[in-house]
């Protein structure tokens, strides 16, 4: 008999994790970037897809981790990173982000589902937001969408002081119910919002003309601050942690999630 070797693993292969939630969201998102001609982001094979297992030895539970990543012309990576452990977690953080070539927000969504309910965020968020040539042609469009949508959700609550210099005035950030009615809310509210900030966000994206040498160094320094800050303060990190170690966790969070 003759063998062959099995493909290798790709940042661009479908995520498919059983019972996964927000499946729909990152369709979406995938479907709407191939106008951009997304190519493979090199992501390690350990990164691509995880196994663990969460709970008690009475009463386990399989977690899965997966990752999806992509680069075009604009974009310097855009990545997904998703969860899925039974009725302990649900997650996708999917965030793209720029080339310092091009004048650009970050986009943002951290959609989880815990054991508590559901916590929603999605911004287009700044890398210089002090600046106004980098904020106001972006919230100038942004702010109708929010205020749009945020009507519709509750609040999320307050933000911590530290955060605010990364999140424009057009976060919309809420917590939802478990049951019907959160669910009710994630199909009627959340997800258009998400295909609104996102279609929004490609219409920058390809509106985007290259900048100047001194202003990318500008670009590129508030970008490093903002990846610095994410990495550091990562909510997920303790998840990830108990699910597939500290070592990994670490290693996923600066070289994969936020590796500028």
């Amino acid at each position: 008999m003759t063998s062959s070797a099995l493909p290798q693993p790709c940042s661009l292969d479908p995520v498919s994790l059983a019972g996964w939630r927000w499946a729909p969201f990152l369709d979406h998102a995938v479907a709407a970037l191939q106008p951009f001609e997304p190519v493979a982001y090199p992501i390690e094979a350990q990164f691509l897809r995880r196994e663990g297992v969460a709970g008690s030895k009475a009463q386990p539970v399989a977690v899965s981790t997966a990752t999806w990543g992509c680069s075009t012309e604009k974009l310097r990576q855009v990545r997904a990173a998703c969860v899925q452990a039974g009725p302990s977690a649900s997650v996708l953080n999917f965030v793209a982000n720029p080339s310092s070539r091009f004048d650009l927000p970050f986009f943002g969504a951290d959609l989880v589902t815990l054991p508590a309910g559901h916590l929603i965020a999605l911004d287009l968020q700044p890398a210089l937001k002090a600046d106004q040539r980098h904020t106001t042609p972006v919230w100038e469009r942004l702010l109708p969408i929010w205020e749009q949508w945020q009507t519709l959700l509750p609040s999320g609550g307050p933000i911590p002081a530290e955060a605010e210099p990364y999140f424009s005035p057009g976060f919309l950030w809420t917590r939802l119910p478990l049951g019907n009615d959160g669910d009710a809310l994630i199909e009627n509210a959340v997800f258009p919002a998400f295909v609104a900030y996102l279609d929004l966000y490609l219409q920058l994206v390809a509106e985007a003309q290259p900048v100047s040498d001194e202003r990318r160094l500008e670009l590129l320094a508030g970008q490093r601050n903002y990846v610095a800050y994410r990495a550091e303060k990562d909510p997920a990190r303790g998840m990830l942690g108990r699910f597939h170690g500290k070592e990994w966790t670490e290693a996923y969070i600066h070289g994969v999630l936020f590796d500028l």
